[in-house]
């Protein structure tokens, strides 16, 4: 079993030119992390009831029933899909080398597709949503009064819809057509279009809250300086955009080098790190309901009726 080998193995180089690389790149720091299936194990429980907790607390009560929500709600399902996989992938290999399962080859490549499809899919939902929710802000401050006119129930109805559809067809045409740099190229741009949207929508709201603040001190009498305000929000966008930048910039950026210099030793010491970077979109699953679900006081009061039945 391969787990994402569309990902994993530089399929751009030719088998020569690759081994001669990496045996001169597998010195030192170039051999590689080796993480334990443990830790994969339980980063992915931890996600998954977590995650899981937001889905329920968002369902039960109809005060969150909002686009708002509903975004968030989805982020969480699309967490919870890449613990899922990949709890499932590991399981799955681990279940394979112990020889508890058996399977012919046709099966396990089968069974591989379907994993890596469903690892894809939530990767794609997963960005497509945190860039929504983005959005979705950026119209609550910019557009306050005409919010729920913009923002519809329908329309939320027919985004989640168009995402989930989306990362469908995209996973599926990526598992099918791994061999194209195109394919990877699209995906390389996916995700740039993602962070440079949240870097503009991010900046222009804290830009806009610290010319409010910067208004309302200047109203009083004497002037007086909210620099604790404005550090809060600093300290907010840092979070937002350095969770977002650390999780996944490695994640692509191995794709970017997959494309660049698949034969380059270099790259090719990049690539022995690559369960690192699983387990850093694994962490991201795990960081987003604290940094997008749990600070609404009105979730949380919910998240408690939830645990304590």
């Amino acid at each position: 079993l391969a787990p994402l080998r569309l990902l994993r193995e530089p399929w751009n180089a030719s088998e020569g030119n690759q081994s001669n690389t990496t045996v001169g790149a597998s010195r030192g720091w170039c051999q590689g992390l080796d993480i334990p299936n443990e830790l994969f194990l339980a980063l992915g429980l931890v996600s998954l009831v977590e995650n899981l907790l937001v889905v329920a607390a968002i369902l039960k009560n109809r005060n969150l029933h909002s686009p708002t929500y509903y975004f968030i709600c989805c982020l969480a399902v699309s967490d919870m899909l890449v613990s899922i996989s990949n709890l499932a992938e590991m399981l799955f290999m681990l279940l394979l080398e112990h020889g508890v399962l058996v399977m012919r080859p046709s099966i396990v490549r089968h069974m591989d597709n379907v994993i890596d499809m469903l690892i894809c899919s939530s990767v794609v939902s997963s960005l497509s949503f945190l860039g929504v929710i983005a959005v979705d802000r950026y119209i609550t401050i910019f557009y306050a009064l005409r919010y729920h006119s913009i923002m519809t129930l329908q329309r939320a109805v027919v985004t989640m819809a168009s995402i989930w559809l989306a990362s469908t067809v995209s996973s599926t045409v990526l598992i099918t057509y791994y061999h194209s740099n195109t394919i990877l190229l699209c995906l390389i741009s996916f995700f740039l279009f993602m962070l440079i949207l949240m870097l503009v929508l991010y900046i222009h709201m804290f830009a806009l809250a610290r010319h409010h603040l910067h208004s309302i001190s200047s109203q009083q009498k004497p002037p007086t300086a909210h620099h604790g305000g404005s550090l809060q929000g600093s300290v907010t966008l840092t979070i937002l955009l350095g969770v977002f930048f650390i999780c996944w910039g490695p994640f692509f950026f191995h794709l970017i080098l997959i494309v660049i210099c698949p034969t380059n030793p270099f790259c090719t010491c990049f690539f022995s790190y690559f369960n690192l970077f699983l387990i850093l979109i694994i962490c991201n699953s795990v960081i987003d309901p604290l940094i997008y679900a749990f600070r609404s006081q009105e979730l949380r009061r919910t998240l408690r009726e939830v645990v304590t039945c």
